[in-house]
């Protein structure tokens, strides 16, 4: 190999040419911000497997605010996955959905589908999007475009609130998170009120509803959550410290441009392009 690479310099270049997880491992501690403990839920499964997820008020502040509220009265407490759709989405649901609302629980919320990117930081994504006139990233969320709207996109590890037939657009006792192929078809036809940064590998590897849907067929397969957590509730010590990748770092930047043009030893040919979805924002247990 030393021979060819006098022959041929560039090979040297490609060899070095780092992966896209290469890069988030290399990034430094300036590349990433924390995500405060009141942005964040814990959802601990029976047998003690931990969901964390980061909320996105920005998107969706009154379902947002709903699903604290249902956390904060306990009423996620031994509630139950009861859909695990293969290549689509988990869904969950509260203990008792006839039990009383919280104080300040909204019944009906309006449809928090899409918003002004006014207020937002943006950044396009230079690639074709088949299900928005733009594609980006506003303030580290990935989003559709179209003039001054924007909407957060449905990729893998969203989460987002169940509903019925419009006008319905759910109150928050139902949620789901997607575990495959992104479903954008849904992108402005539900609210979005996360992601899941830690412990989708959990969740994916539930075992496939066979009832229609994906749903369990059985009350007795369904997956019994322990509780679910704001974790500014908890002790200090029990709180995750997550960090997302900032998105406006050097190290984003050279990880998104990894994404859509591989040039590290396994390829042999890079893409020149990248969807949306497939430019996930990194996330971290604070070291």
């Amino acid at each position: 190999m030393p021979a060819l690479i006098l022959l041929f310099p560039g090979l040297a270049a490609a060899a070095a040419a780092p992966s896209p997880a290469e890069i988030v491992a290399q990034a430094p501690n300036a590349a990433w911000r924390d995500v405060a403990p009141e942005r964040l839920l814990v959802m601990k499964l029976a047998d003690g497997g931990r969901v964390v997820i980061e909320l996105a008020p920005e998107f969706a502040p009154v379902h947002v605010a709903n699903v604290v509220r249902l956390a904060q009265s306990h009423q996620w407490d031994q509630g139950a996955i009861i859909r695990v759709q293969d290549n689509y989405v988990v869904q969950w649901r509260v203990r008792d959905e006839a039990a009383p609302l919280p104080n300040g629980f909204v019944a009906h919320p309006g449809a928090e589908y899409e918003r002004p990117l006014a207020g937002l930081d943006y950044m396009a994504l230079p690639y074709p999007d088949p299900y928005a006139a733009q594609s980006g990233i506003a303030s580290g969320w990935l989003v559709g475009r179209e003039g001054g709207q924007i909407w957060p996109a449905q990729c893998y590890g969203v989460v987002g609130v169940g509903r019925d037939m419009p006008p319905d657009t759910g109150d928050g006792r139902e949620l789901y998170v997607v575990n495959g192929e992104a479903p954008r078809q849904l992108d402005r036809n539900l609210a979005v009120i996360g992601r899941v940064l830690e412990g989708m590998e959990r969740l994916g590897a539930l075992p496939r509803g066979t009832g229609p849907l994906g749903f369990y067929t059985d009350s007795r397969q369904n997956v019994t959550i322990s509780g679910v957590t704001l974790a500014a509730d908890l002790p200090a010590s029990l709180r995750p410290t997550m960090q997302v990748m900032r998105t406006d770092s050097p190290s984003f930047h050279a990880y998104m441009a990894a994404r859509a043009a591989r040039h590290d030893p396994f390829f042999v040919r890079p893409a020149k392009g990248v969807a949306l979805c497939n430019v996930p924002v990194p996330a971290r247990e604070k070291k």
